[in-house]
């Protein structure tokens, strides 16, 4: 599964299969990016806002591959919605980094937490067409590859597709059994925007799920491994997170195949949030 790709409307390759660092700590993330990086990962996603950067980027240096054998991905920060302040963001991410350059760089969301927590009607869609214009600007120079978005609606991209230079080539959103955004994915689908899927196994809500144990007992497979292919069979970019090498392992061994009623009973599941 580590080897095969998905291709981005920029013509770039991709692994179907990434490594998230999500809730990993700086002092965790060198570790866990060198275990995950020689377990076969070839995509890091991590972000400004998770304050592990600099583990990340260890990893990166130290691991004895090629740069340009890997992907990085990182995020402007969540609160970041003018011009010049994302101009000096990604002058810090890349100094913690130190990577030389990053592959992909996402507004990590189209509004700050508590608004978006809140559902407020404000809908930022000229601070992010102002954080896009940095964007762009680093990728002329060369210090940035593609640029994404993360926790967007079909609003929020629209506004981006119908007013920038550069078109998303992906999303990153909330994708698991009990949370499918059926209309975003099919959105994103349409104008050839990747969906990566953070949380796949609802960070462990999904582990003693009665459905999901079930369904997984029946492939002989894990609860984590049954949600990931979910989220591959979904088409999207599933992003497991763990600091165990040998489930780092597991989690790519997904070659198994649901069957359709197996993946209508699971698109059936209730709502399961995650971050709660």
């Amino acid at each position: 599964m580590l080897e095969q790709r998905y291709t981005l409307n920029d013509g770039t390759r991709v692994p179907r299969l990434a490594f998230g660092t999500w809730q990993i700590s700086d002092a965790d993330a060198c570790r866990a990016v060198t275990d995950a990086i020689g377990t076969g990962y070839r995509l890091i996603d991590t972000a400004v806002d998770y304050g592990n950067e600099r583990g990340v980027g260890q990893a990166i240096r130290e691991c004895g591959l090629k740069r340009s054998d890997l992907q990085v991905v990182s995020k402007i920060p969540h609160d970041m919605k003018t011009y010049q302040g994302t101009k000096r963001t990604i002058d810090e991410s890349l100094d913690r980094l130190d990577i030389g350059y990053l592959d992909l760089m996402l507004i990590h969301s189209p509004k700050p937490w508590p608004e978006l927590d809140a559902h407020s009607p404000k809908t930022y869609f000229e601070e992010n067409l102002e954080v896009w214009k940095a964007m762009e600007e680093a990728v002329e120079d060369g210090r940035i590859k593609a640029l994404g978005v993360s926790n967007f609606g079909i609003a929020d991209i629209q506004n981006i597709l119908d007013n920038a230079a550069i078109a998303p080539v992906v999303n990153q959103i909330r994708v698991h059994v009990g949370h499918v955004p059926a209309d975003v994915i099919s959105y994103c689908r349409e104008r050839g925007i990747v969906i990566m899927a953070f949380a796949p196994n609802a960070t462990g809500k999904l582990l003693h799920h009665p459905i999901t144990t079930a369904i997984a007992a029946r492939y002989g497979v894990s609860v984590p491994q049954l949600c990931i292919r979910f989220d591959l069979q979904l088409g999207t970019m599933p992003l497991p997170k763990t600091l165990s090498r040998e489930r780092m392992a597991q989690n790519a061994d997904v070659d198994f195949v649901i069957s359709d009623d197996d993946m209508a009973e699971l698109l059936k599941v209730p709502e399961v949030n995650n971050l709660g």
